[in-house]
């Protein structure tokens, strides 16, 4: 499984990036607000400088017509580089767009994925990753851990190459349970991976442990010190 990060923020991609085993950076228009206004195209090169360019930096298209969606796109892979993955909304124009973008060799993420036929359309345009949105999934009364399942089942079905990315989460428990139904992959803020540590249980343990060898060795002497 990969973890990718959902942000567009630079101290938080560079504190996730050393300690944790990050596989890339994902951001949308919504994310890039955040940052206020930006220079975007410089900003996208520095998330590159520093995941490097082992990792996937996938970028959002804004344009909602097939014609801008490819503007967009080449635009993207010009003054980023051309290894970005282009976010693709999955729409009837964005399908179109898929299409074109794969027969080109440039790498494709489908997005803003609701539906189960929105993920199978994307799968047969060669979309890379798929990404289902979790939390919006289950607001709006879907199911999205089934939803994942038959993802990853048609893409087995298919023996197609595309990966499941979910996104679009509000807790942890969110997140193990596409990683669990069938998701190769999750992006997520760095506020969920920041939940994922805070359970006071983790500290106490530590911090018992530590108690426990300072009871026989001594305040402050480590293993290095012996």
């Amino acid at each position: 499984m990969k973890f990718l990060l959902d942000t567009a923020n630079l101290e938080d991609i560079q504190q996730y990036n050393q300690t944790l085993p990050i596989a890339g950076v994902t951001s949308n228009p919504s994310i890039i607000k955040k940052e206020g206004k930006i220079d975007f195209f410089n900003h996208m090169k520095k998330i590159r400088e520093i995941i490097g360019t082992d990792k996937t930096l996938h970028v959002q298209v804004i344009a909602e017509d097939y014609e801008g969606m490819i503007k967009d796109a080449e635009a993207i892979l010009a003054k980023i580089d051309q290894q970005v993955y282009i976010k693709i909304p999955t729409t009837e124009a964005g399908i179109q767009a898929m299409k074109e973008l794969k027969r080109r060799g440039i790498n494709v993420t489908a997005t803003a994925i609701y539906t189960k036929m929105q993920a199978y359309l994307a799968i047969a345009a060669g979309a890379d990753y798929l990404a289902p949105y979790f939390n919006r999934m289950e607001n709006l009364n879907i199911d999205p851990r089934e939803a994942i399942f038959e993802m990853a089942e048609e893409i087995s079905r298919t023996n197609s190459k595309s990966k499941i990315l979910a996104a679009s989460f509000k807790n942890v428990g969110q997140v193990t349970a596409a990683l669990e139904s069938g998701a190769q992959a999750a992006t997520m803020g760095p506020d969920i991976l920041a939940a994922a540590f805070a359970m006071p249980s983790i500290n106490q343990a530590v911090s018992d442990f530590s108690k426990d060898w300072s009871s026989i060795f001594g305040e402050n002497v480590t293993i290095a010190d012996l």
